[in-house]
């Protein structure tokens, strides 16, 4: 199982750092929609889509964001846009989150999918515009989620349960602890303020989220940054949600050793757009 999970991870970043790095973001842009269709995909198998229903629902996911693409909206101005998706995502995960997987399965089937459609879309248009911006800018968010991640492992390895007799979600994700939530928040924090001081200050300029948060004041940078970090654990309460509703352990087996799309990029799917939201905010 390791070596499997090893051999995925090292084909996955042989795929992804030449096009991520790639001098011109259309490669990053492909392959990421590439990614998001198979999401879609997934998403109509985990809400009780047949083969043939899952597979167009991964092209409609697909054909959404090449007409998006087409459009010019990687690189247009979209602030009423992030604002909307920024309302949208705080009110779905309030929702959903206190309603529990009861709450989803009562859900109908047609808004379940559109939202996953809709959900998908923005965290394309939002990987598109942040590396529009710079491979620094998106991989400051990327970082963010992989910081809360790792932070929430270890900590909640540690303390799981030491400081906090009950668990975070127990009718959700069994498995996290507050404990460990707060260990990624603490990580994420390190990591922000010392990229934001090894950002140089120059006005107008920001190559990273942390720095663009930076220079609009340090309370703005704790509260923000510590609202990415409970939506990264939102993002992943979620995606646990509609698979305990389903039935599933993953999302798929598209990457051997580690699940499907979704499972991997379960945290992004909201920080991605909310991130989009505080640069447009605080730019």
């Amino acid at each position: 199982m390791l070596k499997q999970r090893v051999l995925t991870a090292i084909v996955m970043l042989l795929v992804l750092l030449p096009a991520l790095f790639h001098p011109q973001p259309w490669p990053f842009l492909a392959l990421a929609l590439v990614m998001v269709g198979a999401g879609g995909w997934e998403w109509g198998r985990l809400n009780g889509l047949g083969g043939a229903g899952s597979w167009l629902l991964g092209l409609l996911v697909g054909a959404a964001c090449g007409l998006a693409w087409a459009a010019g909206w990687p690189q247009a101005s979209l602030r009423e846009l992030w604002l909307a998706a920024g309302a949208f995502w705080i009110l779905t995960t309030l929702l959903l989150l206190r309603g529990g997987v009861a709450a989803w399965a009562a859900v109908p089937r047609m808004l379940r999918l559109c939202g996953g459609v809709l959900v998908l879309l923005l965290a394309w248009l939002a990987i598109a515009q942040a590396r529009v911006l710079g491979v620094e800018f998106l991989l400051s968010v990327f970082v963010l989620v992989w910081a809360a991640d790792i932070g929430a492992y270890f900590a909640g390895r540690a303390l799981g349960q030491k400081l906090f007799p009950r668990k975070l979600a127990p009718a959700i994700s069994p498995g996290k602890s507050w404990e460990g939530a707060l260990g990624g928040a603490v990580v994420v924090m390190v990591v922000g303020v010392v990229w934001s001081q090894l950002s140089p200050q120059v006005p107008g300029v920001s190559g990273n989220l942390y720095a663009l948060l930076r220079d609009a004041g340090w309370p703005v940078f704790v509260l923000a940054v510590l609202f990415l970090t409970v939506m990264s654990v939102s993002g992943d309460l979620l995606e646990s949600l509609v698979k305990r509703s389903a039935g599933a352990k993953d999302s798929s087996q598209l990457l051997p050793g580690h699940g499907g799309v979704l499972d991997r990029v379960d945290a992004l799917l909201p920080v991605l757009p909310l991130a989009m939201m505080l640069a447009v905010l605080v730019a």
